[in-house]
């Protein structure tokens, strides 16, 4: 009983970490947006060939959205490391429940689970998938519901985008020698779909 509160309290937590997400989230496509108004990127020239700040872009406006994009990620950075945490602990408190007697079962089907079954070849700027914290080259081990025990195809995995639209999917990935849970909520953005990246399939004999 102990247990169950803890790991209610846990996800409550967790959501209200979410929640704050989804606000920067918010506020930095917002910045963006002005950004896009102005027709500058973060890192294009605010002046002319003469040295002269730009006719045809609001200096003030541009470098106000540029910082406080900046600040915002940085944020953004924090409190996904807050979430993964937050996930860490819930696993950890769930786990703590099971049997002694089915730990070498649930280890070894834990290894399983963890197979990476996609990789990361695209990722769009200002994408969900970029907010996520996804990178190109990140092998995908848990999508969800979906792992590599019950992939099928990549239609798999566009079925649970298209029904977790606005919901958070938690993302297990393979970094290198490191692995990360990553918070992904699917949503309208100024791009294509709802991810703003692309993934493919490991063949087996690639894992």
């Amino acid at each position: 009983m102990v247990a169950d509160m803890e790991v209610e309290q846990a996800k409550e937590r967790l959501l209200e970490l979410i929640k704050a997400k989804d606000k920067l989230e918010s506020d930095i496509q917002g910045y963006k947006e002005i950004l896009d108004c102005n027709h500058v990127g973060m890192n294009d020239p605010l002046v002319d060939s003469d040295g002269f700040p730009r006719d045809d872009v609001d200096v003030y406006q541009v470098r106000h959205a540029r910082h406080k994009i900046i600040c915002l990620q940085n944020d953004h950075k924090a409190l996904m490391r807050q979430i993964e945490a937050g996930l860490h602990q819930v696993h950890s408190i769930s786990g703590s429940q099971s049997q002694p007697s089915e730990t070498s079962v649930n280890s070894a089907e834990e290894n399983t689970l963890s197979e990476p079954f996609l990789k990361v070849n695209l990722v769009s700027s200002a994408s969900p998938a970029e907010l996520a914290g996804i990178e190109v080259g990140d092998l995908i081990m848990e999508f969800g519901s979906i792992d590599s025990r019950n992939f099928r195809s990549l239609k798999d995995v566009g079925d649970l985008v298209e029904s977790s639209k606005y919901k958070p999917i938690f993302v297990k990935i393979k970094r290198g020698l490191n692995t990360a849970v990553l918070t992904l909520v699917p949503k309208p953005w100024s791009g294509k779909g709802l991810l703003g990246c692309n993934v493919i399939p490991i063949e087996s004999v690639e894992r």
